[in-house]
């Protein structure tokens, strides 16, 4: 199975990202997804920072993709979006179907994001399409108009203050408990476990999975890509599970893989 990275969801500094895929040039990951896709505010990189990035990807031997938007709320934001899609020298994956009607207007061949719902049953997977698994990060389980890390330092989504540059994984919400449950990320709630499917790497392999996913994190990326490297490069499974899940912070889940509660977690054989 060839190994994605997807874009980074935080916000972080203009070199740290510079410096982030310098390191990714050298890693395991096959595909690279580039670009902003929580929060067109963010504007540490320009345009052509991302495609001098994707160039230099590009150098390095990756297959480099063009990420898009989720939420697309104004009509500059749908330039910006149009803009890529029309790039003409890069694949674009789709995150909404404001990009879907640029490319498919276009003819363009693109991928769609995990965040392009699909419900429909004849939606099925034809055949000579790559299939793509979320295998590594924080779940994202829902986008919103407001953005709830502004609010939760009681500020306005137009007046933000950009304070997503102070969570480089997200803001982290505790129960009364004090349990972690959520990850607040701009206008992105995502799990405060970290999902993983490396335990079940056997079992997406003899469904035909093509692709497994890398969410990108603050810390860990580069060595959760050399453990599932590792993984389908023959190595002990189960072994590797276990130092991944070592790395993760908050712990890891795995209950959408396992027909479970999702923040349940545990090596079993069903997929």
């Amino acid at each position: 199975m060839k190994l994605s990275l997807g874009p980074i969801p935080w916000f972080w500094a203009r070199d740290r990202v510079f410096d982030f895929y310098r390191a990714v040039a050298d890693s395991p990951a096959d595909i690279v997804c580039l670009g902003e896709v929580v929060c067109a505010k963010r504007r540490e990189l320009t345009t052509e920072d991302w495609f001098a990035i994707a160039r230099a990807l590009r150098a390095a031997g990756k297959d480099v993709v063009l990420s898009t938007l989720t939420l697309v709320e104004a009509a500059s934001e749908a330039a910006q979006v149009r803009r890529l899609c029309e790039n003409g020298e890069f694949p674009v994956e789709a995150n909404d179907f404001t990009a879907i009607r640029y490319l498919t207007a276009a003819k363009a061949a693109f991928s769609t994001g995990p965040s392009v719902n699909i419900y429909n049953h004849q939606a099925r997977r034809p055949d000579g399409v790559e299939t793509e698994v979320f295998a590594f990060g924080r779940l994202p389980l829902a986008w919103s108009a407001r953005c709830f890390t502004a609010r939760s330092d009681d500020l306005p989504k137009d007046d933000c203050r950009f304070r997503c540059l102070d969570y480089p994984d997200g803001r982290l919400l505790r129960t009364r408990e004090d349990e972690a449950f959520l990850v607040l990320n701009g206008i992105q709630t995502l799990s405060a476990r970290t999902h993983q499917a490396l335990d079940a790497f056997d079992e997406l392999a003899e469904r035909g999975v093509d692709v497994l996913r890398i969410s990108p994190q603050a810390e860990v990326t580069l060595a959760v890509l050399g453990l599932f490297d590792e993984a389908r490069n023959g190595g002990d499974r189960a072994a590797l599970a276990a130092r991944l899940d070592a790395l993760l912070p908050g712990g890891a889940c795995s209950g959408y893989l396992h027909d479970r509660a999702g923040m349940d977690h545990g090596h079993s054989h069903a997929a």
